[in-house]
């Protein structure tokens, strides 16, 4: 299955992609600057997406139950879709940092995987730990509960996919601890799983029904809500309040400020806002740091407790 996708403005796929990537290693996705290789699960089953872009052209092709369904939101999935705009549209800003920035970044765009659990899923096992504690439990689902991606991803590239929900919410609590993963983390993931249409219907759903069924669920917060609405759902305005470093990024890159909470965040992101996910990830892209004070967040291990 193939289909040839024209898009208007430029597209960086690499840059793109990368919030999908979890960790180096991570055998659900492989990305490069032109091209790119994706495995998910969709309402008919597993299936692999590969996409090439060169200038105003998308190729994308599929494999697998779910190939037809990938290949339709193919567009949408990197935001070449009518009405997205990419971080090009940030050069006629008025803040001269952000401007810079977009001019050297400028094919950024806003994903829309419409995987609302994959999505989830990855929320949740970030929730108050370092990228690297749950970049190692989302590895370690993948490698225990091994199943090949359709097609070449898999049989040559290695690809796997993330555990179907079922098998997610077949195991018991104690079956996530020697991967790294508590039980309170772990009950609700169960939970997600066991009710996955429920929460993929989201996506058919106005962003702020999306967000208010999201909200809804105990355990289940702002920070985490916008971390889906981002990937999944297309927002290009979302905003992970209650981030460990995103205040202080905000804070340093708009005011030169070292510190922030998040009340001073949204201020500074108040003249975005529409855009603010698209600002949020010329921040992060952009090398911008801002002074280290104190200790970093120190990593835990939980599988020998």
């Amino acid at each position: 299955m193939r289909r040839e996708i024209p898009f208007d403005g430029p597209l960086d796929l690499r840059g793109t992609l990368l919030p999908l990537v979890r960790g180096n290693g991570d055998r659900t996705i492989r990305v490069a600057s032109t091209e790119a290789w994706w495995t998910t699960r969709t309402a008919h089953g597993p299936a692999t997406l590969h996409l090439s872009v060169e200038p105003g052209r998308l190729t994308a092709e599929a494999w697998g139950p779910g190939g037809e369904d990938v290949l339709e939101r193919a567009g949408r999935l990197v935001g070449v879709e009518p009405g997205r705009q990419p971080t090009a549209a940030l050069t006629r800003v008025d803040h001269g940092g952000i401007a810079g920035l977009a001019r050297r970044r400028p094919g950024i765009r806003t994903l829309r995987t419409e995987a609302v659990v994959d999505a989830l899923i990855a929320g949740i096992l970030e929730q108050k730990v370092t990228g690297t504690e749950a970049h190692r439990v989302w590895h370690g689902l993948v490698r225990t509960y091994d199943e090949e991606a359709p097609g070449p991803a898999g049989s040559k590239l290695g690809l796997r996919l993330l555990p179907a929900p079922a098998t997610l919410a077949a195991l018991p609590y104690y079956a996530y601890h020697p991967l790294g993963l508590e039980r309170r983390r772990a009950d609700l993931i169960r939970a997600v799983a066991a009710r996955a249409g429920w929460f993929e219907a989201i996506v058919n759903l106005p962003l702020p029904e999306a967000y208010a069924r999201l909200l809804a669920v105990p355990g289940i917060g702002p920070w985490t809500a916008a971390e889906v609405a981002v990937r999944a759902l297309g927002d290009d305005d979302a905003v992970s309040v209650g981030d460990f470093h995103m205040p202080n990024l905000v804070a340093w890159a708009l005011a030169g400020e070292p510190r922030g909470n998040d009340t001073r965040m949204l201020e500074l992101l108040e003249p975005y806002r529409g855009r603010r996910a698209l600002v949020v990830r010329l921040l992060e892209l952009g090398g911008v740091r801002p002074p280290a004070y104190g200790p970093r967040l120190a990593p835990r291990r939980i599988e020998g407790i």
